[in-house]
């Protein structure tokens, strides 16, 4: 009987991809709170794994033509965050404490989905060694 490791790990390997794409959304949020004209952008974690269950992938839309194309494996499409403070005149979209809070979350569900994704695999190893340490 032949054992999957896609079928296995597929789904939380997928959850580590997301969250990891999320994770540098956010941190080019952090890093252009400052930019004029900026606007926060977020990947939704549900949307991203309904994407990444049915075998999609989404690119990257390039602004520029100087931009280089990009591919973000299993992550639902880059969206634009709604601003919940009032505009400082440049446009900027960007709360800091809200991306940070989001940072932090991501990160803290990003270790938990490595964690997660550790037992299986050392559950597997386990398994083939016959319980065997």
């Amino acid at each position: 009987m032949a054992i999957s490791l896609d079928k296995l790990t597929g789904f939380s390997h997928k959850a580590v991809q997301v969250r990891e794409d999320r994770m540098e959304v956010l941190a080019g949020n952090l890093a252009n709170a400052n930019t004029p004209g900026y606007k926060a952008r977020d990947i939704n974690f549900q949307d991203a794994m309904r994407s990444a269950q049915s075998g999609r992938s989404q690119n990257l839309t390039r602004t520029h033509e100087n931009h280089i194309k990009g591919h973000m494996q299993g992550s639902g499409e880059l969206e634009f965050r709604i601003s919940n403070q009032p505009d400082t005149g440049d446009g900027n979209s960007v709360d800091v404490q809200v991306e940070r809070n989001a940072f932090l979350d991501n990160g803290l569900r990003y270790q938990a989905s490595v964690e997660f994704l550790s037992g299986k695999i050392k559950g597997m190893k386990k398994a083939i060694s016959g319980g065997q340490s």
